[in-house]
């Protein structure tokens, strides 16, 4: 491996080719007093206006959810991550991590708010003009305007580019004439603004700013659904709607590069809201399991659950830790970008691009933790937890959708390599050498000398998993470059090296942040950080080796399977580790705090 980083160096992806310090990452630990008392502003909104209400946003009465998003707007939560110059509160990318993390136990309503704040409102800040910035952003900030975003067609979902929706100029040239439709848009039923996109001549894909009132547009019926049904999902329809010239966001032609890069700030969000709600969840299944006594006894006290609520907290603090390094990093990007001159939006625009990679990884993990999370809250609760009493049915349901919007799961699996080997042919990020490195070393006889320190064997296992990941995807791809390997139908081969990725990008997020709690005074005992981390990588070595072993199995045979399979193994050493007692714990831990907490 390369040398270690300096605080700012970490491009994006190359967490598989250099090593991080402890004192490099930031920690939800680290939080300021002034961030926590915006958190704890949150929290209060939360329980007093949000929670209480949840039958209302269930069954969209009331007009409940636009009313919620106006009295966040005026406590300024609409435009925390805006300008000041539209009425913005202009945080750091850090708060805001933290406001959406918040936020997560809201359920349909993160929903509403994140389609409002993100999709809604990005694509204006980062692509609209100066006279677009300045109608609209200030009307969306304070909450007079709602947003909705559409994108999504019959005929068009992961292949974006395929829409069908037309946008013809007008005979006089001021309007452009919408026909076709758009579905599963939330906030439909009540925004009064669309980010929309069309093909201009029915080639030309592109961004526009279309109002409500606008005529011939209409909506459909709200849609039924398995979950967030307390999120307004309509599909919106355009009968030759008159679009005015002005109100093109961003270059004909370009719309991808709006809908793209809004998507890349809208997968960092949806990981820390899905990360907020999983720790609701798993108080509730904390809670319920201290509550309920079975054989004289509460169920908390089994084996089995212990496993449950132990294991949902270290997939939570994993996906956590791998969140707020990366928001950091893209907070210190911005203010890299913003120092050479770049606007406030340009700089939070490129910052999310450049970790592009990271943003899919998160949204993945995030959505597949808050999945498990809610389906073993659900079985902790056994019988109350299918019953509609209760909240577990509700946050089972409306967690499913998570890891198809933003980018389906697969895709985002399968964007994660596909951009780290395209930044890779564009000389952005070498893993040519660091790959061929890995290949030399498999070809010289293994080293037995020991790592010696704190962490020593954890930070050797993930040394290891990077020459694990560059040795199996660097094989791949040397094999495609001599025409013997077209990993564009291969997606399964991908799908393996992704989720590799995944565990590396997550299992070293871990190990840094838990050496770093070392030196600080962290929420329990050092032992359970410690027991979490050790868990993780345990659990992450063999996840590690079966998903090189399928990939390696799909495209290698004879001696360069045999060989790389030795490398693999090789790669894949960590001692094994007593995961009952360690789990256990974890468990006793937050049994006895009777909530999450870590």
């Amino acid at each position: 491996m390369e040398a270690v980083l300096s605080k700012t160096a970490l491009q994006g992806g190359e967490f598989l080719i250099k090593d991080s310090r402890a004192e490099d990452i930031f920690i939800p630990e680290e939080l300021n007093e002034e961030q926590m008392m915006i958190r704890e502003m949150v929290r209060d909104f939360l329980h007093n206006e949000i929670l209480p209400n949840s039958e209302k946003i269930e069954h969209q009465e009331d007009n409940i959810s636009p009313r919620l998003l106006e009295k966040m707007a005026a406590l300024g939560l609409l435009g925390t991550h805006m300008p000041e110059v539209y009425g913005g509160m202009q945080l750091d990318t850090n708060t805001n991590t933290l406001i959406g993390d918040a936020l997560g136990p809201a359920g349909a309503f993160t929903v509403s708010y994140a389609a409002h704040i993100g999709i809604g409102m990005l694509p204006i800040l980062y692509f609209g003009t100066e006279e677009q910035k300045d109608k609209y952003l200030p009307r969306l900030i304070n909450g007079e305007l709602k947003a909705a975003y559409c994108l999504t067609e019959p005929g068009s979902g992961s292949d974006a580019l395929a829409a069908k929706t037309r946008a013809d100029l007008s005979a006089d040239g001021k309007n452009y004439l919408f026909n076709g439709q758009k579905m599963w848009i939330s906030n439909a039923g009540f925004a009064d603004l669309f980010i929309v996109f069309a093909k201009i001549d029915g080639d030309k894909f592109t961004g526009f700013i279309v109002e409500r009132d606008s005529a011939g547009l209409t909506l459909g019926a709200e849609e039924k659904k398995l979950g967030i049904k307390g999120s307004s999902t309509r599909q919106v329809f355009f009968e030759n709607t008159p679009v005015p010239v002005e109100n093109v966001l961003g270059k004909i032609g370009k719309g991808h590069l709006i809908a793209f890069n809004a998507l890349n700030t809208g997968r960092f969000k949806l990981c820390a809201l899905s990360l907020g709600g999983a720790k609701y969840s798993v108080t509730t299944a904390i809670r319920y399991a201290n509550e309920r006594i079975q054989f004289g006894v509460p169920i908390s006290s089994f084996g089995a659950i212990q496993y449950k609520l132990a294991e949902q907290a270290i997939r939570i603090f994993s996906t956590e830790s791998a969140l707020f390094r990366v928001s950091n990093l893209m907070e210190l990007k911005k203010q890299e970008f913003e120092a050479n001159g770049a606007s406030f939006g340009e700089a939070e625009l490129k910052a999310a691009e450049e970790y592009a990679i990271e943003c899919s990884i998160l949204k993945v993990t995030g959505s597949e933790a808050l999945d498990y999370v809610v389906d073993e809250t659900l079985q902790v609760h056994g019988g109350m937890g299918f019953s509609e009493e209760g909240t577990a049915a509700r946050a089972y349901r409306d967690a499913r959708i998570n890891r198809i919007y933003e980018g389906t799961n697969e895709i985002n699996r399968l964007l994660s390599i596909d951009m780290l080997l395209k930044r890779a042919m564009k000389g952005a990020l070498d893993i040519v050498g660091p790959a061929w490195q890995v290949q030399k070393e498999l070809a010289s006889m293994p080293s037995f000398e020991k790592e010696e320190g704190l962490y020593a064997e954890e930070k050797k296992a993930v040394k290891d998993f990077k020459k694990a990941v560059l040795m199996v995807a660097g094989a791949a791809a040397k094999l495609q470059m001599e025409g013997k390997l077209d990993l564009k139908n291969e997606q399964e081969i991908i799908m393996n090296v992704a989720d590799m990725l995944s565990d590396l990008f997550l299992a070293e997020s871990t190990l840094l942040r838990v050496e770093k709690l070392a030196g600080m005074q962290g929420k329990v005992k050092q032992e359970v950080y410690d027991a979490i981390l050790k868990v993780f990588i345990h659990d992450a070595t063999l996840r590690m080796n079966k998903n090189g072993t399928d990939a390696l199995a799909s495209f290698a045979e004879g001696d360069l399977l045999r060989t790389m399979l030795m490398g693999l193994k090789r790669f894949t050493k960590y001692p094994a580790q007593n995961v009952k007692t360690l789990r256990r714990e974890l468990a006793d831990v937050l049994i006895a705090a009777n909530e999450y907490a870590l």
